[in-house]
């Protein structure tokens, strides 16, 4: 199909280019784009129509289906490509908040259903700090 566009834009030109046929000293006739010779003449060259069939239009709307659903499937590639790498920011964001939170030091607790607060110790800041430089290294290189 693009083959075919790209012949529809260059078949004018083809078409008001200037062509010149003569005949040597040898009786030989030969055509170009310069006249070349003495009663050189100018000939008018038209372009072939090519008819297709149906079988090959057939062939050609196939072809043309199948690359739009090529590139429809790229571009819904890229899109889940890009969704994912903005959520993966987003949570790697939230992972380095977290651990910069437990880095800044303090008493952290939690508070339960009662409103009664209970102290995280030393250990599970630990454990949490080594948890979360673990998931930034694995989910955020």
């Amino acid at each position: 199909m693009r083959h075919l566009l790209l012949w529809s834009l260059l078949l004018p030109s083809l078409a008001s280019a200037e062509i010149y046929r003569w005949t040597d000293a040898q009786g030989r006739v030969h055509f170009g784009a310069q006249p070349g010779g003495q009663g050189a003449q100018q000939i008018e060259v038209r372009p072939q129509v090519v008819e297709r069939d149906d079988a090959t239009r057939a062939r050609e709307q196939r072809t043309e289906q199948f690359y739009d659903a090529r590139r429809q499937e790229r571009e819904r590639a890229a899109s889940q490509a890009a969704e994912q790498r903005t959520k993966r920011a987003a949570e790697c964001r939230q992972l380095r908040s977290q651990l910069q939170q437990i880095e800044r030091g303090g008493r952290y607790y939690t508070v339960d259903a009662q409103g009664n607060r209970s102290y995280i110790s030393d250990t599970d800041l630990d454990n949490s700090r080594s948890r979360l430089s673990r998931q930034i290294t694995e989910r955020c290189s």
